[in-house]
Formats: C-alpha cells, structure tokens, sequence
C-alpha cells in the first residue's frame, strides 16, 4: 500500500530538516501542496531537500520548477484538470511525466487513464480542514476489479484507521493533518503510521 505525505500547506518551522528525516526513514512519495507560496518560496524549499530524493517529489503548484531540478512528478488540482488541453497532456506523458490528480466522483476514474494514481475523499474527517466532512457511506468498498488510475484515500487518515484504508481496498493513502498537525512529534507520528502499515501487510 502506498503511503504519500502532503505537505503542510503552511510554513513550518524547520520544514526542510523534517522533511529530510522522514526520507531518511522510508517516505517514498513528498508531494508539495503550497497554494500560498511564491514559486520563489518552493523553490527555496525543494533546494533544501536532499537532491537523491527528488524522484520521490510531486509538485501542486508551480509545475515551472520540474524541469529545473528534474522532479518528474505533477499534480493537478480538478479545476486544473479541467484546462489541461489534450496535446499537452501526452506530452507530459511522452516526456515521462508520473501524473496524478484529485476527484470526489468514482465515476470520473474511467476518464483519467493517463493519471497515474487520484486521491478521493475526505476518506474520514478531515484533520487539516475544519468541517471537511467525510464523503463515504457506511460500509464503503472500492470494488477490486477497479481499473487504473490507481485510488489514494485522502482526508482524516492516521495510524489507527491504516487498517480500514486497506479493508476499503484503496491502493494507499495519502497523510497531512496526522503528520503536520504538531510538527515537533512529526518523525515520531510518521514511524508509527510506518509501524501500523507494516502490520496492515503481515
């Protein structure tokens, strides 16, 4: 199951360091959500990152700064989908581009092939988001012949409810408020998220 870390949307204190260590521990994927930073301001912050990790990287915003420090990995937000024009996106996809984006309707899933993985949610109560409500009924399964693109369960997901995100059969999920909510514990809330993954998989 895949596990991807968002950023706080916000800045925070000794960001970059943190953000090295849980790379150092086994983070796979970073992607950076900085709706309110200049292009400037994430490019400062990609800079203080360890160059090694940068194929782990996903960009939100300022998708300008790829090219400069090789990051191969694009987000875009619905709205952004939405413009995308066709031509531009099998060129992204010709030029090795690992493409992702967000939805709140399954039934979107056959339109995005080219995307390699969604996020869909808010999977629980959002952590990050006051009264980011969850959208899921009791009950809720992904059906298991699901077609690519890969699903990632998003919003409220923390250690104690990894179990149920694979009982959903959602292909991974995707972390923010759990991690980025008391930043002075986020090492030690990403190695006990890590823990309870490992278990979900035994």
């Amino acid at each position: 199951m895949k596990l991807i870390l968002i950023s706080s949307p916000d800045q925070v204190n000794d960001e970059v360091k943190i953000i090295n260590e849980l790379f150092e521990l086994g983070l796979e994927y970073f992607h950076i959500r900085k709706p309110a930073d200049t292009a400037e301001q994430v490019r400062k912050l990609i800079a203080g990152i360890e160059p090694d990790y940068y194929p782990c990287i996903s960009l939100h915003q300022h998708h300008c700064l790829a090219e400069e420090f090789g990051i191969k990995r694009l987000h875009y937000t619905e709205n952004e989908r939405s413009k995308l024009k066709n031509n531009t996106l099998e060129g992204l996809i010709t030029d090795g581009f690992i493409l992702s984006t967000s939805i709140h309707d399954l039934s979107l899933l056959a339109s995005l092939n080219e995307y390699h993985y969604v996020f869909f949610g808010p999977v629980y109560n959002s952590i990050s988001k006051q009264g980011y409500k969850s959208v899921l009924p009791p009950g809720f399964t992904l059906s298991a012949m699901k077609a690519s693109p890969l699903i990632i369960g998003i919003g409220g997901i923390e250690a104690k409810n990894m179990d149920s995100i694979k009982k959903m059969n959602f292909d991974g999920a995707a972390i923010l408020g759990s991690i980025w909510k008391n930043t002075e514990q986020a090492v030690e809330n990403f190695k006990i998220i890590q823990e309870c993954i490992k278990i979900v998989h035994t």
